[in-house]
């Protein structure tokens, strides 16, 4: 027999320090981090009750086979008193099929041979509905039925349950949708045709088969038989013949008082773990406010010299590596970073200076109002001069093709937003997946080269994925490009533009959306040509130390997932 609680403190570290990042767009996702080892410990918790090796046997209890004996002489009467429709013969149960061997005292059954449905019916009165919705997954409780009129029910309302039913969603079995009804609901409950229904016999714990349905084993069955991609899914049938350990009763409530308090502390060792990455998360955020707070490129040093002692306390996730570069881009353009940063700022004044090249000021047809000290984020060094975007930049939307014109290769790559995801396209566009040949008037929606490219409608904004262009290109019409005149670096405007978060340019309101009014007004901090070049060199570097820990952390989370995997199947 596995002692689960000597497993679970022996190993607390492992299953603690196993950690993945949850898949997220956008910037700024705390809290994405996913409790992997934890995860892996409650599964195997499942794996050890329903395979018999997490409480003893005790030979005082009525196998299970006599169990099943009880069982079928309850269907059988059932049956003979009209209370449910006639049993469908039950498959025998191949050697093959079994995932694995029974303790003394167990058998294999079933789904079928274990309790019954209720029926259907369409609702003709008041009822309580109860749909995917409905359920508390976490607590495997229905928790928020809604109680309709008979004119406005569902097709899908038709599926009767009682108090002690497990209702299990067969469409997206992965989200583990189930539930055991734990109340007598008023109005009379009917559930969506979604659910299989399985209402115990007498002798079967409704708790011990909620917990075998969450279990690896039963997870790995369904996996293995469900069909669909979008919307994977299972029948009644393939539900019903489904493989079940089963101990004998007194054995059931055992296991699942077990399972329970064990569930119990991996809740406990959940929270201090989330209070930890929290109070973590609040440190980094901390520290990294005394760079940002910096009031000059000396007190920057001083500052930055204080944390570099601690990197291995502070830095010891992909988030707060993440965090360190979004100061590293935010301290680069208030010219922290720069040969010829000076203590001293200007204000907001629109004033140009030698140091600007006279051919960077662009002309605009509706000049925008002066820039102000109310319009500018922060103060900027002696020689900088703060700009509009407008004034600086040409900044211009994608254009649009006839479906017959686009092409698998051609003169012209014709990028659209799903294009940024391909792996030769994460810092800079190399190809694409459609092309053009255009005509010399398409020509003139051509972005030009010493360009960067991001998008600029849907759900793609709140991505924040900024490309180089190198070479002309098109791009469609949910794509906003910044085109670089030659005397600024398109580096230190990527910098800049990396700090900028694209969802809170979004001026959309069903649809997100960024138009040229989003842009143009921008204020954009411009240092002279050799400090921007300066700051590129310095932000590199950062960048570089910046990955090297994110491919430290990730070899690391690695090796601990690993471990708790393998620790998890070594008890199996």
């Amino acid at each position: 027999m596995t002692d689960v609680n000597q497993l679970i403190t022996d190993h607390l570290s492992i299953w603690t320090a196993a950690t993945e990042k949850k898949s997220s767009a956008g910037r700024g996702n705390g809290g994405s981090v996913s409790l992997h080892g934890i995860k892996k410990l409650r599964e195997l918790i499942l794996e050890l009750a329903v395979r018999g090796k997490l409480v003893p046997q005790d030979d005082t209890d009525l196998p299970a086979d006599g169990l099943l004996d009880q069982l079928h002489f309850q269907q059988t009467q059932m049956y003979a008193k009209s209370l449910i429709k006639k049993p469908k013969p039950v498959a025998k149960i191949a050697a093959s099929e079994l995932p694995f061997e029974l303790p003394r005292g167990w058998a294999w059954c079933r789904v079928s041979q274990l309790g019954h449905d209720w029926g259907q019916k369409v609702p003709d009165s008041q009822f309580t509905y109860i749909d995917v919705g409905s359920i508390n997954k976490e607590l495997g409780l229905v928790s928020e039925p809604t109680v309709l009129e008979a004119s406005k029910a569902p097709s899908r309302a038709r599926k009767l349950v009682r108090n002690g039913t497990v209702i299990y969603s067969t469409v997206r079995p992965y989200l583990l949708n189930i539930a055991v009804i734990t109340e007598t609901f008023e109005p009379e409950p009917i559930a969506s045709t979604a659910f299989a229904i399985v209402h115990p016999f007498d002798g079967v714990s409704a708790s011990y088969l909620y917990r075998y349905f969450r279990s690896p084993a039963f997870i790995s069955y369904v996996e293995g038989c469900q069909t669909g991609i979008a919307y994977p899914a299972i029948n009644d049938k393939q539900f019903f013949s489904g493989l079940v350990p089963l101990p004998p009763t007194e054995e059931q409530h055992r296991i699942v008082a077990k399972v329970d308090e064990l569930m119990a502390l991996c809740d406990a060792l959940e929270r201090q773990a989330e209070d930890s990455l929290k109070a973590h998360q609040t440190l980094v955020e901390t520290c990294l406010a005394t760079l940002t707070n910096s009031q000059s490129p000396e007190e920057l040093t001083q500052n930055w010299t204080r944390i570099e002692a601690h990197f291995d306390t502070l830095f010891t996730t992909e988030e707060s590596v993440e965090a360190l570069r979004d100061c590293v881009w935010s301290l680069a353009v208030r010219g922290m970073m720069g040969s010829c940063a000076a203590a001293s700022s200007t204000d907001g004044s629109n004033h140009t200076n030698d140091a600007v090249p006279s051919t960077a000021i662009r002309k605009i047809r509706k000049p925008l109002p002066l820039l102000s000290e109310e319009d500018v984020p922060f103060g900027i060094p002696d020689g900088w001069v703060w700009l509009r975007v407008c004034e600086l930049f040409q900044v211009s939307s994608g254009t649009s093709f006839p479906a017959k014109e686009e092409m698998d290769s051609g003169e012209y790559a014709y990028i659209k937003v799903a294009d940024m995801n391909l792996p030769e396209n994460q810092s800079e566009i190399r190809t694409s997946s459609r092309f053009i040949d255009p005509d010399i008037k398409q020509k003139k929606k051509l972005i030009p080269a010493n360009s960067i490219v991001f998008p600029k409608r849907g759900g793609a904004i709140a991505t924040n994925k900024k490309r180089f262009v190198r070479s002309e290109i098109f791009a469609d019409l949910n794509i906003m490009a910044l085109t670089v005149p030659a005397d600024i670096s398109i580096d230190y405007v990527m910098i800049w533009l990396k700090g900028i978060d694209l969802a809170r340019l979004n001026t959309g309101t069903s649809v997100p959306q960024i138009n040229h009014q989003d842009i143009d007004p921008l204020p954009f901090p411009l240092p002279p040509r050799p400090e921007q070049d300066f700051i590129v060199a310095k932000v590199r570097a950062l960048e570089e130390l910046c990955d090297f820990l994110k491919q430290r952390l990730s070899a690391q989370n690695r090796l601990s997932t690993n471990l708790a995997d393998a620790l998890a199947t070594k008890f199996h």
